[in-house]
């Protein structure tokens, strides 16, 4: 044990601190007073003693894709844990310990070398930790459930320095509350146990189809999508009327035939522009949905790629009536860039069955998730993408309930209920439990009970 920093120390003044300080959103920019990259268990644990030895607020990241830069801090220690990207599989118990500071894709990559993979998302630059901890979701989710669903032993790092290991036998309440209970509330996450599943070809397709359709694509979507045969996770983007089209896409896992057929009531809604159905293996798949290879995707990164961005959502647990459709043809059409766009994510199937207390995720009776999503440059176009971004969120509550965690949106006072629901109380407790002194806090954490 000892209180001084290890790893890889960066601080203001040194080579590499403004690559260091910067996260996805460039509408953030915050200057810690050191980032802290773990190589080791226990570089982690020394930051933190050290942390509050002197006094420091504390931050955690991993993929640095947090919405609202809950994970960087003025004059705070930021614990990265990037370095710590390692994976061990065990193919006769098809499971992987996995360390969490690898990205989605780099996992993928890992897990198809051995034919197999974990239910995740598509942005192939989201840290495994953040995406677990507050669920994640993804095309194979109505299939074989959340990420967090997966996961079944967490190794933490406590407010203390303690390391544990939180599975079904010993620290089950923080397991649970790392299905689904967020990020950087209870204590720093440095490896997780999966289940994997083999995986090889799946079939996937994407329709356009012009934007004056949207009404009755949508009204369409939202009553097949959610009860649609599971091994189908379908998604549906809606985009600014400047770009004149929308498009729904998804994926399969089963033969090309068969989703051809599944897709025959979403093709005969208003005149398609474009379909593409075909089979490929799983890993491209990936790469075709996350738009680009891991390679290539650390352009996000880089000052002169990052962009300005507000991304918010909602769930859904009844079909959207007329006068919602009409809503977001509305906002969609006074849209103040075409980046502007609402994408749709089906929920239901093996999911949906997961009752809401079984895990920290409690959103499980939802049909599907809208995430508001609009992109910008110029600082002085602040005002009027917020001003969308929140309006959209605001005139569609009355048919919404609850928020992902995930999606995080500081403009929303009643946070904690929207992302937790009847959990809430739990989450607390637990909060208390492992992390009396609020050690790790950020603007929406999780206050101890």
């Amino acid at each position: 044990m000892t209180t001084t920093l290890t790893g890889r120390v960066v601080r203001p003044g040194d080579p590499g601190y403004e690559d260091a300080r910067m996260n996805s959103n460039a509408r953030f920019s915050k200057y810690p007073a050191a980032i802290v990259f773990c190589e080791h268990v226990e570089d982690v644990a020394n930051a933190v003693r050290w942390a509050r030895k002197y006094g420091y607020p504390l931050r955690v990241r991993s993929g640095r894709h947090c919405y609202e830069d809950f994970t960087l801090a003025d004059g705070g220690i930021v614990i990265d844990v990037s370095p710590m990207n390692g994976v061990w599989l065990d193919p006769e118990k098809r499971t992987a310990v996995v360390q969490t500071g690898i990205r989605q894709l780099p996992l993928y990559e890992t897990l198809w070398q051995k034919g197999v993979t974990v239910p995740g998302g598509t942005c192939p630059t989201v840290g495994i930790a953040g995406l677990t901890l507050g669920g994640g979701y993804g095309f194979l989710s109505r299939m074989l459930g959340l990420t967090c669903d997966q996961l079944f032993e967490v190794e933490t790092v406590l407010a203390s320095g303690q390391v544990i290991r939180a599975n079904d036998r010993e620290h089950a309440d923080l397991l649970w509350a790392s299905r689904g209970g967020g990020g950087g509330n209870f204590g720093i996450a440095t490896s997780f146990t999966f289940q994997v599943y083999p995986v090889s070809n799946v079939a996937i397709y994407r329709i356009a189809w012009p934007w004056r359709d949207l009404p009755l694509l949508l009204n369409a979507w939202q009553h097949w999508a959610p009860s649609v045969d599971e091994r189908l996770t379908p998604s549906l983007v809606l985009s600014a009327s400047s770009n004149d089209y929308c498009y729904s896409s998804g994926q399969y896992v089963g033969p090309e035939r068969r989703l051809r057929e599944l897709l025959v009531p979403l093709l005969s809604v208003g005149t398609p522009l474009e379909t593409e159905i075909m089979t490929v293996p799983y890993l491209e798949a990936m790469y075709r949905f996350g738009g680009l290879k891991m390679e290539h995707a650390q352009w996000q990164m880089t000052p002169e790629h990052r962009h300005r961005f507000k991304n918010s959502g909602a769930f859904v647990y009844r079909p959207l009536p007329p006068q919602a459709i009409s809503t977001i043809a509305s906002f969609l059409h006074a849209a103040p860039s075409p980046l502007c766009m609402i994408v749709f994510e089906s929920l239901g199937g093996h999911l949906g069955r997961i009752p809401p207390h079984a895990t920290a995720f409690v959103h499980r009776r939802a049909s599907f998730h809208m995430q508001y999503l609009t992109q910008w440059d110029d600082p002085a176009a602040d005002k009027a993408h917020l001003r969308w971004a929140e309006g959209i969120r605001k005139a569609l509550l009355p048919y919404t309930f609850g928020q992902y965690v995930n999606y995080p949106n500081v403009f929303d006072p009643n946070w904690a209920q929207a992302y937790y629901g009847s959990n809430l109380n739990a989450l607390r407790r637990i909060k208390r439990k492992y992390d009396p002194d609020n050690v790790f806090r950020f603007a929406q954490s999780i206050p101890p009970l």
